[in-house]
């Protein structure tokens, strides 16, 4: 008989670890044990499925080559025995066994292993208020949930909904739920912006804006206090500042990895309750290996430990688990949650810190915020890609990189390059440098990755002053705010002119790009100009030439009016 080798959880690590295993030690006897019935499905595409995007729930649990991913696919297909419906109570590392429960009989049994691995994921967060148990109300957690979901949609009992959360499950719930059905969909954010801490404000505001757009509510800097329910069932939500009908409640506020079983076994879990596992997988205890969303894995920009529930980082896990089990040496050095995902026609991603963490953290960070075009201006269907690219001042570090742009490949090329720097420890110059394929229906000559570090060079190396975008809006809301700013627009006169009408002259000076050179004189010597176009480049260059002429009271609009007009800030004309 081969090695015993027990594995408890069956969605994402655990069948990359057991099928790995197979594969290099198929004399092995492999167990994976779930107490579900559904297994090996991808998480992920759970809101994809509430749309429509994936029309049948068999299709996320199905290979590429349309097997399902079942108990008799991992018996016949892959070697490895399938107990579903099976709970694991309890970890006895003295015997090395486990026990296990029937969830449907009740029977008890034990299991035992020569190395076990724990693969039990995470658990949604539920907001401990009044009516969270009433009938309506869904976390996003199994696919279960998402089947009620769908079906209670497509039965007509859902008019109205309310997400509580405005991370990335509640914005593609928000989305399912809008798209294809018509349901009149709200977001509510406890948070003063979306995407909280993974992207900033400027993206995030943007992302609202565009939800907006497509007909989805929301509201930030609210939390919700009760879950209104009549007879046992949900009606609608309750914040500090309104009450919002709502015939179906999803709670998407967040997840916790679920570690009890290896907590209860003496494990070493961190504060925040993910197990502890080293480079290899290992738990403290060496015979015990961990991967997936229960655990803590290293930051590759902090070096400190953070909770990384992402299905993509839970199978690079389970594979390195599996070599080691088998006996390969093999070592997973950690992440920087590399993330991307789609609103209706928009994609935004990130990678990295954030420029908020990066300032948690204690770098000296700060943001180049560019918005050129996804390829070739000329190329037809060019569009916009904003980018913000988070580095240290003092080491010139690349710290992160966030984004929107269209929904194709624009945005996710370039956050895939940064993440590779990033990883790597890459300062602002090898992004500069860094060659990107190039032709016009792909990207620009300059590549827009190229060009935010460009911007981060010249802001490190303070030849670039810009202004916060936050302290631009507040002024555009209350010019008494700051007297002594005033706008100087170098866009084309037809673009500039709406501005100059609404605002007067007195708060915005109209003079292209291309005059500005003759016509400098004209501009007022006791205001700080804020330049603006369209893109930031030539706010730039107007910048530099005017502090050759010894005017240096000068801020230039990050990003202009590229990724302004993108934000939902209030700015119109």
């Amino acid at each position: 008989m081969g090695k015993r080798i027990v594995i408890i959880g069956g969605v994402a690590a655990g069948p990359k670890a057991a099928c790995r295993v197979k594969r290099i030690m198929p004399e092995a006897e492999v167990t994976l044990i779930d107490q579900d019935n559904l297994i090996s499905y991808g998480g992920c595409g759970i809101p994809y499925y509430v749309s429509g995007d994936v029309s049948d729930e068999k299709e996320l649990r199905s290979t590429s080559f349309h097997m399902l991913r079942d108990e008799y696919f991992f018996e016949k297909a892959k070697g490895v025995k399938t107990l579903t419906s099976t709970r694991a109570l309890s970890i006895n590392r003295r015997d090395k066994t486990v026990e296990l429960e029937n969830v449907k009989t009740g029977v008890k049994s034990l299991i035992p292993y020569d190395t076990l691995m724990l693969a039990t994921g995470s658990k949604p967060v539920v907001l401990p208020i009044p009516g969270r148990d009433a009938d309506g109300v869904f976390t996003i957690s199994d696919l279960h949930k998402a089947i009620e979901i769908k079906e209670r949609i497509a039965r007509g009992e859902v008019g109205k909904a309310v997400v509580i959360g405005g991370g990335a499950i509640g914005i593609e719930m928000a989305e399912a739920l809008t798209d294809l059905w018509g349901v009149e969909t709200t977001i509510v954010e406890y948070m003063d912006q979306l995407l909280p801490r993974i992207v900033d404000w400027p993206m995030a505001e943007a992302l609202a804006k565009h939800l907006r757009d497509h007909k989805v509510e929301v509201y930030l800097g609210e939390a919700a206090t009760e879950i209104v329910e009549q007879n046992g069932k949900a009606v609608g939500i309750r914040t500090g500042k309104r009450m919002l009908e709502a015939d179906m409640v999803i709670m998407a506020v967040g997840v916790r990895p679920r570690s009890q079983l290896a907590r209860d076994a003496g494990l070493h879990v961190s504060e925040i309750g993910a197990i502890v596992v080293n480079e290899r997988m290992q738990t403290s205890d060496p015979s015990i290996y961990a991967a997936g969303d229960c655990i803590e894995i290293r930051h590759l920009v902090t070096g400190k430990g953070f909770f990384a529930p992402l299905g993509s980082l839970a199978n690079k896990e389970g594979r390195v688990a599996a070599d080691n089990m088998a006996g390969i040496p093999s070592v997973f050095k950690g992440g920087i949650g590399s993330f991307i995902m789609k609103a209706f026609d928009m994609s935004i991603g990130a990678t990295g810190l954030s420029l908020e963490a990066a300032k948690a953290q204690g770098y000296e960070a700060d943001v180049s915020l560019t918005a050129p075009s996804d390829r070739a201006h000329f190329f037809p269907g060019s569009e916009i890609l904003c980018l913000g690219l988070v580095f240290d001042r003092r080491t010139r570090k690349i710290l992160g990189l966030q984004g929107i742009g269209p929904m194709n490949d624009a945005l996710s090329v370039r956050i895939d390059a940064a993440a590779v720097a990033i990883s790597a420890g890459a300062a602002i110059d090898v992004l500069a440098n860094m060659e990107m394929a190039y032709a016009p229906p792909f990207s620009t000559a300059i590549d827009a990755i190229n060009a935010a570090a460009y911007v981060a060079e010249n802001l490190c190396d303070g030849r670039m002053r810009q202004i916060d975008l936050r302290s631009f809006f507040a002024w555009m809301a209350d010019f008494s705010s700051r007297p002594e700013w005033i706008a100087l627009d170098v866009r084309h006169v037809k673009q500039a002119q709406p501005f100059v009408e609404k605002y007067g002259r007195e708060k915005w000076i109209s003079i292209p790009y291309d005059e500005v050179r003759d016509r400098y004189r004209e501009l007022p010597q006791d205001k700080t100009l804020i330049i603006i176009c369209n893109a930031g480049s030539r706010s730039f260059e107007i910048q530099v030439f005017l502090d050759a002429m010894d005017r240096k009271n000068t801020l230039v609009m990050p990003g202009g009016f590229n990724l302004v007009r993108r934000m939902d800030a209030g700015l119109v004309a």
